[in-house]
């Protein structure tokens, strides 16, 4: 794995994230969005964070991607839950 591909896949899937919750907003215009606004300044959070420790290796650089790429992952996993909760949240008090 290279320095290339890590930051890559950082950018790809946060942005493809903050896509979902930015059509959530177009969509539901009528619904508070402060809660989803929450969720997108912590994806931008994880974003900034990744980033910033892509460019500050240390040790085994194998490792040290690997595990990166996995806290990408399961912190986006996570993310991801809260999303589809508070979108569920907002959608059933119609």
């Amino acid at each position: 794995m290279n320095l290339r591909v890590i930051k890559k896949d950082i950018e790809y899937f946060i942005e493809e994230f903050l896509d979902d919750c930015a059509l959530f907003i177009a969509l539901n215009p009528d619904k508070n969005g402060a809660d989803i606004n929450e969720i997108i300044d912590e994806a931008v959070d994880l974003y900034n964070e990744l980033k910033e420790k892509v460019n500050h290796p240390t040790g085994s650089k194998r490792a040290y991607y690997n595990g990166i790429r996995k806290e990408l992952f399961d912190r986006l996993d996570k993310l991801s839950e809260k999303l589809s909760e508070t979108v569920t949240k907002l959608t059933s008090k119609e």
